[in-house]
């Protein structure tokens, strides 16, 4: 099993109530050249939790930190323009987040988890990640 030092929060900066399959994130990392989803989880607008890529792999989800670290999407993150960063979780994929970023603190005590935009200059995950 690779170390994982961190969990990083990302989200499809797809518009507010936009439905997203893990099958749809397939398709666009694969049309960027990526060896499939580089997201581990993906957390869709009902809550469910899906999973990407198995966490034995690396990710492709944060340029230069995919190595050491676990990817966790959740479905939205943008206003209904498609440009402008916004908080559009829904109350269950908050929930669904928390649980899952508490399931892999356990998992992998050592890690920190980071939004998107610590590591790399972006909006995403477009909102405070300090109630996870």
């Amino acid at each position: 099993m690779r170390k994982i030092n961190k969990i990083i929060i990302h989200s499809t900066a797809t518009p507010a109530g936009r439905h997203v399959s893990v099958a749809e994130i397939n398709a666009w990392h694969l049309a960027k050249g990526y060896d499939g989803i580089g997201y581990h989880f993906v957390v869709l607008l009902d809550g469910t939790v899906c999973p990407g890529r198995p966490v034995e792999k690396v990710g492709a989800h944060c340029y230069g930190h995919n190595s050491d670290s676990v990817g966790v999407v959740y479905v939205g993150g943008v206003a209904p323009d498609g440009k402008t960063p916004l908080d559009t979780r829904t109350p269950a994929q908050k929930q669904a987040l928390r649980l899952t970023v508490s399931d892999l603190k356990s998992r992998f005590p050592a890690a920190r988890v980071y939004a998107h935009r610590d590591l790399r200059p972006t909006a995403c995950p477009s909102f405070d990640i300090s109630d996870l």
